[in-house]
Parts: C-alpha cells; sequence; structure tokens
C-alpha cells in the first residue's frame, strides 16, 4: 500500500519538476539592506518624527534630572516637598509612557507604509527580470538550501532598482 502510495507520488511528481526548468532567488534581506531608497525613507521618517522623538527625550531628561534632585537633596526635603516631587514624577513618567508608546507605534506604522512601498517596487524589479531572462520560478533564498550563484538574482533587483 505505501509503495503504491509512493510510486503514484513519483510519478506526478515527475513532470512537474520537468517543467519547472529555470528557477531564480531572491535574498530579500540583502536587497532591502542594500538599497538606496532605504536612506530615504530613513531620512524621511527622521523629519516626519524629529519634533516628537526630540519631545521624548526632553521629558526623559527631565524626569532624569527630578530623579537626581531627589537622591541628592532628599535628606534635606520637608514631607511635603518629597511628596510634590514624587507625584511630579509620576506625573512625568506617564505622560513620558503615553507619549513614547505612541511614537513608537505611529513610527512602526509609518516605516511599515513606506516598507510596502519599497516592497511593490522590488516586487515590479523581480517580475521584470524573471521576465527578461525567462525565469520559470524566482524563490526567496530562506526557502533553499542550496543555490548556485548565478541562480541568484538579488544583486540584478537592487541595480534596477537603483537605477529607477
Amino acid at each position: 500500500m505505501f509503495n503504491r502510495a509512493m510510486m503514484v507520488l513519483v510519478l506526478l511528481s515527475a513532470p512537474i519538476a520537468a517543467q519547472a526548468e529555470k528557477i531564480a532567488v531572491v535574498d530579500m534581506q540583502a536587497v532591502f539592506e542594500q538599497l538606496p531608497q532605504r536612506e530615504q525613507v530613513s531620512k524621511t521618517l527622521k523629519s516626519e518624527f524629529g519634533d516628537r522623538v526630540a519631545s521624548v527625550q526632553k521629558l526623559q531628561e527631565e524626569l532624569r534630572g527630578m530623579l537626581e534632585k531627589q537622591q541628592r537633596d532628599g535628606a534635606l526635603m520637608s514631607a511635603s516637598q518629597k511628596t510634590d516631587m514624587v507625584r511630579k514624577m509620576e506625573s512625568l513618567k506617564s505622560e513620558l509612557q503615553l507619549k513614547g508608546k505612541a511614537l513608537d507605534e505611529d513610527m512602526r506604522r509609518r516605516q511599515g507604509e513606506e516598507q510596502n512601498k519599497i516592497l511593490v517596487k522590488v516586487q515590479q524589479a523581480i517580475n521584470a527580470i524573471a521576465e527578461k531572462e525567462s525565469y520559470d520560478m524566482v524563490l526567496q533564498r530562506g526557502a533553499v538550501i542550496y543555490v548556485k550563484p548565478t541562480s541568484d538574482i538579488s544583486s540584478k533587483v537592487v541595480e534596477a532598482l537603483s537605477k529607477g
């Protein structure tokens, strides 16, 4: 029974294997790391979120200064001054967490949007190269164990995207 099923599987897969003649691979991670558009996206995001990052950093510095003051002058403060200081620090800490979390989420979302735009262009470049060079199939590098270096079209993708 097992041998018969195995024989059927081999016979069915033989025509499929014979049809896939020309296969290429693309290392998507390497492509993304080498793209000149990546640096432009980084600059865009820095300019877009620069003010908010500076605001969060200012809050961090303010909180750090208050902690240092508490440690340095805590013994000299009255009970009400200590209570006020603790309340201010807790308020500042809450504000910092809220703004920091919102900033992280917004930056992650925008970075994802920009990466998706680049991914569309990468996919178009891969399709154009595969069509031009008559590849039957293009796989991601991580999906294969071994591939001849001549079958890796990652550098061609980067080159095509660098030109325009």
